[in-house]
């Protein structure tokens, strides 16, 4: 056994056939690029959306509507969901950290309480927002509701 007798093992080696490496590779030449044109040039990225030079699509359609730079985005939780947490995990306040802890929001989130489901525990709840159902059905029980 001698060092150019040494080989890959079997299957271990998966490539392509190697381009750009002369013309006895049988893929040297152009290296499968074709003649000149953008696509046969070095750093080529065709564009998002790009259509050959034909208008595009998104700026042929027109475009309608009105998008509010101000809106405020709330990830929702509902008394029903509220009040199974507090049952299972016998919590009776609720803020933003316990949210987060119990995988109702995640840090960035604004949070918005809704008033889906019935309440029939007293519990003490700390958030950004609150629709007024969720409102007087946590004040009805007793409990208190609080904005950030």
């Amino acid at each position: 056994m001698d060092l150019s007798s040494l080989r890959p093992a079997e299957g271990s080696i998966k490539r392509e056939k190697r381009i750009g490496r002369g013309q006895g590779s049988g893929r040297g030449g152009t290296s499968t690029r074709g003649h000149k044109g953008a696509k046969s040039r070095s750093g080529y990225k065709r564009k998002i959306g790009f259509e050959g030079g034909q208008m595009p699509i998104q700026r042929r359609l027109p475009k309608f509507g009105f998008k509010n730079i101000n809106r405020v985005e709330y990830k929702v939780i509902n008394l029903s969901s509220l009040e199974d947490i507090s049952k299972n995990l016998s919590i009776d306040s609720f803020n933003i950290k316990t949210f987060i802890e119990t995988g109702l929001a995640s840090k960035n989130d604004k949070v918005k309480i809704l008033g889906d489901g019935a309440l029939s525990v007293k519990l003490n709840v700390i958030a950004h927002a609150f629709s007024k159902s969720a409102q007087t059905a946590i004040e009805s029980n007793g409990g208190t509701v609080e904005k950030i």
